[in-house]
């Protein structure tokens, strides 16, 4: 289904980004960057929908992605200058490749018109076991006016301060993403019904909507692999528990029913009587039945369960160290040797460590499974 999702950002040296790496990753492309000599090489990067991926310009216009964006490094000259705008979109998972590609050009040249700026447009797919609905786009734009000669000039309106704006009876930037956040709704609610899609999507919270449920968290595609293998994470949970408490509302506001009435066939136990343990039900049944709170924490005693969230856990520290060795190329920080191998030599040490514990595991796991057929219980 079809999920509304657009925001904007700036991209600034005062993070220690430039828009040089910013384009050369999201193109999946080799950049060289002329003002600090760095080469930003992601020409290995999966993922990117080479077919998606260009700039649009004004009329008559031709330059390269590298000019591009070493001209727009070039013209900026504080320490902290925002280089770039970077528009993130979901693109709507029941169009066909092609479409999400035209409609992602056409978002991109109606804030071409709007803000007399360069756009780079590039498609990203999700790997292989991701989620198959994030296909996504990243518009990456010019902070400056750009003329039919390729030259950068003032700041475009998004990025004036709002006291100018004020003063001169323009929109305040929060109106204008407002303004954008709609466009971004008409132009993919106008694909969809092109393509014949009864669905659409809408800009509005859904409490302006009117519709009584809790939005779900972003999970991320960690989080999603997780939960994909049956491992519940802290991010799921907070999904189920939204999911749980939408349906405690619904029910509320549901009338009111008179007492349930047995079943016919059953008896009621009087209180205190012990029932044959040939007329008990599956442990299934009794989790069900149990409030939320008392059935996690049932979920969480388990053996089997409580082990496999350990692995969860240890999984979750192994990526975080992965990450920060990532980080030494992402961010182009100058390091020494000595320290890019500590990380390293951390990363191996836990993996070294988790491949241990996981036998332990395994073997642990095997063990719970056989003592619950011994007692008759099946997971």
């Amino acid at each position: 289904m079809a999920i509304y999702h657009m925001t904007t950002k700036p991209i600034s040296r005062s993070r220690g980004r430039s828009a040089t790496a910013a384009a050369a990753y999201r193109a999946g492309e080799r950049i060289h960057d002329e003002r600090t000599g760095e080469t930003h090489d992601y020409t290995r990067r999966a993922g990117v929908d080479k077919s998606g991926c260009s700039l649009v310009l004004p009329a008559g216009l031709t330059m390269s992605r590298e000019a591009l964006w070493n001209a727009a490094e070039a013209v900026e000259k504080r320490k902290d200058a925002r280089v770039a705008r970077e528009w993130e979109i979901a693109l709507p998972s029941e169009l066909t490749d092609e479409e999400r590609r035209t409609l992602a050009h056409d978002f991109a040249k109606a804030i071409v018109d709007r803000y007399g700026v360069a756009a780079d447009v590039c498609i990203h797919h999700p790997p292989g076991d991701g989620d198959p609905r994030n296909c996504h786009a990243h518009i990456l734009t010019t902070t400056r006016r750009i003329d039919d000669a390729g030259t950068l000039g003032e700041k475009s309106m998004i990025e004036r301060e709002d006291r100018q704006l004020r003063a001169e009876g323009l929109p305040e930037g929060r109106r204008q993403v407002e303004a954008m956040r709609q466009e971004w709704e008409r132009l993919a609610n106008l694909a969809l019904e092109r393509a014949g899609h009864d669905v659409r999507i809408d800009h509005r919270s859904l409490e302006t909507q009117g519709i009584e449920r809790f939005p779900p968290a972003h999970l991320g595609p960690i989080v999603f692999r997780l939960e994909q293998r049956g491992v519940q994470t802290e991010r799921g949970d907070i999904n189920r528990r939204a999911e749980l408490t939408t349906l405690e509302r619904l029910e509320r506001e549901q009338p009111q029913k008179g007492p349930e009435r047995p079943l016919e066939g059953t008896e009621t136990k009087k209180a205190g009587e012990r029932v044959p343990e040939s007329e008990a039900p599956p442990e299934g049944q009794i989790r069900a039945a149990m409030p939320p709170e008392k059935a996690g924490e049932q979920r969480a005693e388990t053996t089997k369960e409580g082990l496999e969230q350990e692995i969860a856990r240890m999984e979750q520290s192994i990526w975080k160290q992965l990450k920060e060795i990532r980080g030494l190329s992402n961010y182009h920080r100058k390091v020494s040797l000595d320290d890019a191998m500590t990380y390293i030599k951390n990363a191996n040490d836990k993996k070294e460590a988790f491949d241990e514990v996981s036998k332990g595991i395994s073997v642990a796991i095997e063990k719970s499974i056989d003592i619950d057929r011994n007692r008759g219980w099946e997971r």
